[in-house]
């Protein structure tokens, strides 16, 4: 029973990658100490700049749009590091997590 579920998981895994389009590397290159494994980027461009959030305004919120793969023509907000402008691509690794709204003054 327990084999039965375990493998009816790894189908529906395998059926939503697929779906999804991702593609995943199997080849892991070492560079001295160093590993990496590279997967597939989403490229999205910056529709809006909404502002600097963190606790040192160190991070940009911006809207963008997704330019390809399962989520094509989905505008979400996201928070980036360091240097950005509208019109700007960013490489996403996965496009379903949005990042929560800044917080609007608070009064009191």
């Amino acid at each position: 029973m327990a084999e039965e579920a375990k493998k009816k998981k790894e189908d529906r895994k395998a059926k939503r990658k697929e779906r999804k389009n991702i593609t995943f590397t199997d080849k892991i290159e070492t560079t001295g100490s160093e590993k990496s494994i590279f997967t597939q980027a989403i490229p999205a461009s910056v529709e809006e700049v909404l502002g600097r959030t963190g606790t040192k305004g160190e991070v940009t919120q911006v809207r963008c749009r997704i330019l390809d793969g399962y989520d094509k023509g989905k505008i979400i907000r996201r928070n980036v590091k360091g240097p950005v402008r509208e019109k700007d691509i960013l490489m996403l690794r996965e496009t379903e997590i949005e990042a929560r709204k800044m917080a609007q003054g608070r009064k009191g």
